[in-house]
């Protein structure tokens, strides 16, 4: 009888020789595959103090929440480069009254700046704003499919961060910490509550636009960090084969790979008789997830078989890569049951300079590329049931100033309008199971450059976030170098209870 990654992965646990093994095995490709999936599902169910102790024996479970949990899984849409929360959702009519006047010396005096320099001009917001839903909420007319949505979403506008460049701020935001090494939110949630899919990772992270990762923080954005590297994010196409070399060679047929596995098997099995090498059960594990997949994986992310009125609604062009393609893989994997789905969309870094980082340029097509898709993936969440159990949450990791980015200083005027990056406010949003829906949390002062009210810390949106998955965020960590390590870090964090259901 054939055995499944489960199977396999207890047979492992029985041999394996070292934590630096255990550790070890899984670290990429195919290996990350089976490892995110068959050791996800292999959790521990019991706990000592702060810390969970994993149990080998233990039966395949989830960790334990310590409260109901609203949702079980998390669609993390997260915009590269932090679009303009003040052409987009923070309507300030007062900026826009002061709009190319010199700033407040209080704004620039002993703060730092990616690019300002000197005393920059104010910038009032570049679009027109109305008010949309139920409660009046302000927005921009960038965003026309969202607002319809608006009385589904709720928006935090004082959100705060440490971090004003891309990569230590994308960190933070996806790890919460500004430095590599740490795990992301993804590789935590995985932690914890598993997959329910054993032939799909737990955290599949898909991307589109821009220069990419490589341009900022990079991949480990979506690594584990100090948890084992079975918890990573493992990235995917929405074109293609979603993993290369993941289908058949040319005139190989699914029987023939059979075949040929079946061999390997009998190989490695031997191998392992006469070495006892756990890493050879992970090597078995890893080539019968892999067949599976050839059927699963493929079959989960190719919308050329969804209907035309549902392409049509997503903007979904079938063989290309694109956020609106990403977007209908999205809700077609929480389908399926991934625990954590990741989208990332470059491209919204708006200083002015090139043309592509112009408001009225770049930031223009960004709005364009994301709109209607978001929409599309979350009426079809709604209309399918799944928003009730599912978390959708959508940011960048900061802000943009309310004064014009001057380049470095310069008095030239640049016919591609700009903003700097801002750490002392943005907006992101949130929608889903246990999230209030309709409303605005926080507010920032009539220029849009500070919190005035409700601030949120990025550590306090992870802590929120643990709470609707069912997890007390200061319970749910890993023994590292001599401390219990959590995603909210070492300073105080709270649950923001106001935008609770």
């Amino acid at each position: 009888m054939r055995k499944t990654p489960s199977d396999l992965f207890e047979q492992l646990h029985r041999e394996q020789q070292t934590r630096r093994q255990f550790v070890g095995w899984g670290a990429g490709g195919l290996g990350a595959f089976f490892m995110n999936t068959a050791m996800a599902a292999q959790q521990p169910t019991t706990s000592t103090g702060l810390s969970f102790k994993r149990d080998p024996s233990a039966p395949l479970s989830a960790l334990p929440p310590q409260f109901p949990a609203k949702v079980k899984r998390v669609i993390y849409l997260h915009m590269g480069g932090a679009p303009s929360q003040l052409e987009l959702f923070d309507h300030k009519p007062t900026l826009s009254r002061f709009g190319g006047q010199l700033c407040p010396e209080s704004f620039v005096k002993g703060k730092r700046f990616a690019f300002i320099r000197g005393v920059p001009k104010l910038l009032g917001p570049q679009f027109p704003f109305h008010q949309t839903g139920r409660n009046g909420t302000w927005i921009s007319d960038r965003m026309p499919h969202t607002e319809k949505l608006i009385d589904d979403l709720c928006l935090i506008k004082s959100m705060k961060t440490d971090q004003f460049n891309h990569a230590p701020a994308q960190l933070l935001v996806q790890t919460g910490d500004a430095r590599t090494g740490h795990a992301s939110l993804g590789s935590w949630v995985t932690y914890g509550l598993g997959s329910e899919n054993q032939n799909l990772p737990g955290f599949i992270v898909l991307a589109s636009s821009g220069p990419g990762p490589t341009a900022n923080a990079g991949k480990p954005l979506w690594g584990s960090g100090f948890l084992p590297s079975v918890y990573q994010g493992v990235e995917c196409r929405s074109a293609g084969e979603p993993i290369l070399y993941l289908n058949n060679p040319h005139d190989v047929s699914r029987a023939s790979r059979r075949q040929v596995l079946d061999a390997v098997d009998a190989i490695n099995q031997q191998t392992r008789k006469e070495f006892g090498n756990p890493e050879t059960v992970a090597r078995i594990a890893q080539y019968e997830l892999a067949f599976r997949m050839q059927m699963e994986a493929s079959e989960a992310m190719d919308i050329r078989r969804e209907p035309g009125a549902v392409l049509a609604r997503y903007g979904a062009e079938p063989g290309k890569t694109s956020y609106a393609n990403n977007c209908l893989v999205a809700r077609r994997l929480a389908e399926r049951g991934v625990r954590f789905i990741q989208l990332y969309h470059w491209g919204w870094d708006s200083h002015g300079s090139p043309t592509d980082e112009g408001i009225n340029i770049g930031f223009v097509k960004r709005c364009k590329e994301t709109d209607q898709p978001t929409a599309a993936l979350l009426r079809d969440l709604k209309e399918r049931g799944l928003l009730e159990d599912t978390l959708v949450v959508w940011g960048g990791e900061f802000g943009r100033t309310p004064m014009e980015d001057n380049h470095g200083g310069s008095t030239e005027a640049s016919k591609y309008v700009g903003r700097d990056h801002h750490t002392a406010a943005f907006t992101i949003w949130m929608t889903g199971g246990g999230v209030r829906t309709g409303m605005v949390h926080g507010e920032t002062d009539d220029m849009g450059y500070d919190v005035v009210k409700d601030p949120v810390e990025v550590r306090d949106l992870h802590a929120t976030i643990l709470y609707l998955l069912g997890f007390d965020y200061q319970k749910l960590n890993f023994a590292y170098q001599g401390l219990d390590q959590k995603l909210t870090g070492v300073k105080p964090a709270r649950v923001v209870s106001q935008i609770l259901a």
